[in-house]
């Protein structure tokens, strides 16, 4: 792998022992790849805090910077950590202080995690603390390279921000913070930009609901391909369609990267999105198609009888909020059902502040931050059967926690919060 003479001096020591083990890693991460350079990042999101048994056990051992050395930087020596060298964000972690009584979460996780922000914010981490952190104040520029983690996120920054990441890992983007460096490949570079397959949108998407039908559509046909979706039936998105959409890519598949001709910034048009190349033979999506990504979802239910409501993945944002707080607005959750509405800390507050929590919360329903039931493998006590308008939690969450899962809109799932029966259908 080629250097720089800055990163030859970060690899010798020149910046302290936990810089040399950082740059040693992604050099060895780099040469498994195929890398030839390292890239510059000036933008890192990657997790710290959230607890674990093995964290437990490392923390007790040597505290937070032993935890980092073994976890983040894949090494056994005690290093001492200095202050991040580039931005870098703590993504969604276990739950936090506001879910004790609400949630069956060891209070030992939220007390261990509550001690790893105070570590972690004075060496220079913002403790965002969710999976959407475009959505609080972490907006990286169209062509920057950065190094991000989290499936829904890594597909936002690369296809809606037009920002360069490939779905890096605790290690790389722990290495990352203290370098700011990363392996320049996949997705830092142009010729793995372009598209890689075509489809053809023939019925009507405008909905929520029909982008993630669409998102669990598209990636199921792709993998881990690059989708370029156009057509007659596509409406103008809105942020939160299109967060949906991208997490229900990389749920069904593996995507990373699609192109929207006329809507994402690096395809103006379909040629554009190809690179110039020939376009392959579009797939259609219409209402077979749509009607099977609606069957396929709502396969892993029987039982009408819902326990549980769960909204907010990826986190919601502040106009879901209110139109969740609109949707409850005189109305009482069933005495046998739940709501968790999940969101970042920051929003938290801002929905506090315009009144859409009272009206959550005089409903029965509960907002909670930081993590989510997927992330923390945690839902109410004695749920058998949960509904959502998340593709991406109803594809997940039956097998994390072997309960069953209906999906459907926000009108759905609010009314199975009051009746305590799942009575969706594809509309």
């Amino acid at each position: 792998m080629q250097l720089t003479d800055e990163e030859k001096g970060m690899r010798d020591g020149a910046e302290g022992d936990a810089t040399a083990a950082a740059m040693d890693l992604l050099i060895r991460y780099g040469e498994a790849l195929g890398a030839e350079h390292l890239c510059r990042v000036r933008n890192v999101a990657g997790t710290m805090t959230q607890p674990s048994p093995v964290k437990h056990k490392l923390v007790k051992e040597g505290g937070w910077a032993k935890s980092y050395s073994v976890i983040n930087l894949d090494t056994d020596r005690d290093v001492e950590l200095p202050r991040m060298k580039v931005p870098t964000c703590q993504l969604q972690s276990g739950f936090g202080p506001d879910s004790i009584g609400i949630a069956p979460y060891p209070k030992e996780n939220v007390e261990l995690q509550t001690t790893g922000e105070s570590y972690f914010g004075a060496h220079g981490v913002n403790i965002l603390s969710t999976c959407t952190p475009y959505q609080v104040g972490n907006l990286p520029t169209r062509g920057e390279h950065v190094a991000w983690m989290e499936s829904s996120a890594v597909v936002y920054a690369n296809s809606v921000l037009g920002a360069r990441t490939n779905c890096e890992g605790g290690a790389s983007t722990g290495s990352a913070s203290l370098t700011g460096r990363v392996p320049c490949w996949g997705n830092h570079k142009d010729e793995n930009r372009y598209g890689t397959a075509l489809f053809d949108v023939r019925t009507e998407v405008s909905s929520f609901q029909d982008w993630g039908l669409l998102g669990y559509f598209v990636g199921d046909q792709v993998q881990e391909g690059r989708p370029v979706v156009t057509g007659d039936g596509i409406r103008l998105p809105e942020l939160a369609d299109l967060k949906h959409f991208g997490a229900a890519t990389a749920t069904a598949g593996g995507v990373e990267l699609f192109h929207i001709p006329g809507i994402t910034p690096e395809a103006p048009t379909v040629e554009a999105a190809f690179g110039g190349a020939a376009a392959p033979e579009a797939i259609a999506f219409g209402e077979a198609e749509r009607r099977w990504a609606y069957d396929t979802l709502n396969s892993q239910g029987e039982s009408d009888e819902v326990d549980f409501i769960l909204l907010g993945c990826p986190h919601a944002s502040l106009d879901q909020l209110q139109r969740i707080a609109a949707a409850l607005d005189g109305k009482r959750l069933h005495n046998d059902t739940e709501m968790w509405i999940m969101t970042p800390r920051a929003l938290r507050t801002i929905a506090d502040a315009s009144g859409y929590t009272e009206v959550i919360e005089r409903a029965g329903a509960k907002i909670l931050t930081d993590s989510c039931p997927a992330m923390s493998k945690a839902a109410p006590d004695g749920t058998r059967v949960f509904a959502s308008d998340s593709a991406k939690q109803v594809h997940y969450l039956p097998a994390i926690l072997g309960i069953e899962g209906w999906f459907g809109t926000l009108e759905d799932c609010v009314d199975a919060a009051v009746t305590g029966r799942w009575r969706g259908e594809l509309r």
